[in-house]
């Protein structure tokens, strides 16, 4: 079990992945099971997430957590932050050592199709989509440093300003920290006159 945990944490990650997550909540009644440690669960939400396995179908017995404790963990984490805080100190920690390329950043979107349709009809379901789209601005090496969700029948111009200034400030080896890319690459959905201008 070890193995698995140290492969897909690495003692880097966990580390920093320390600096963010929330205390565990006291139980004032005393009693139960005992917690699953951190560093399990984040290797189980990890492999989840890498391997497009359901977390009803998640190895126990490689992690030690089952699914639904590792959804439930991922579901608190997610409420109080914990990735948006986690990509932050990375990000950092990748500028601080000079390893981000600023020189060309690219920026696209994907739409990812609802399977079920929910009770309540969104806007972007009266507009004949379903689902939602996920905006992202990567570094020259493919590493997101924005991110952005939005129902499925926004423009993908529409989200250019709101990416470009999602890019948080970044720590650099020398000097100030950045936020901006020299160049940024898009496709056509992108090429309108106000945003070259912009």
């Amino acid at each position: 079990m070890a193995g698995i945990v140290a492969r897909l944490v690495p003692d880097e990650l966990w580390a920093l992945f320390q600096r963010v997550v929330p205390e565990a909540p006291l139980r004032p009644q005393g009693g139960g099971r005992r917690r699953h440690g951190d560093r399990e669960v984040l290797a189980a939400i990890v492999f989840v997430a890498t391997s497009g396995c359901a977390w009803q179908q998640l190895p126990a017995a490689s992690f030690g957590p089952s699914g639904a404790t590792a959804h439930r963990r991922f579901s608190e984490w997610t409420k109080a932050r914990v990735w948006a805080k986690l990509h932050r100190l990375i990000l950092d920690e990748i500028g601080a050592r000079g390893d981000l390329d600023w020189s060309r950043c690219a920026i696209d979107a994907v739409n990812m199709r609802a399977l079920k349709r929910g009770p309540d009809r969104s806007e972007s379901c009266r507009q004949g989509k379903f689902g939602s789209k996920i905006h992202l601005i990567t570094e020259r090496t493919g590493l997101p440093l924005s991110v952005g969700i939005s129902w499925a029948n926004l423009h993908d111009s529409q989200a250019l300003e709101p990416l470009v200034r999602g890019i948080p400030p970044i720590r650099s080896r020398r000097g100030r920290r950045r936020r901006k890319p020299a160049k940024l690459h898009a496709d056509k959905g992108y090429d309108y006159a106000h945003l070259r201008k912009w």
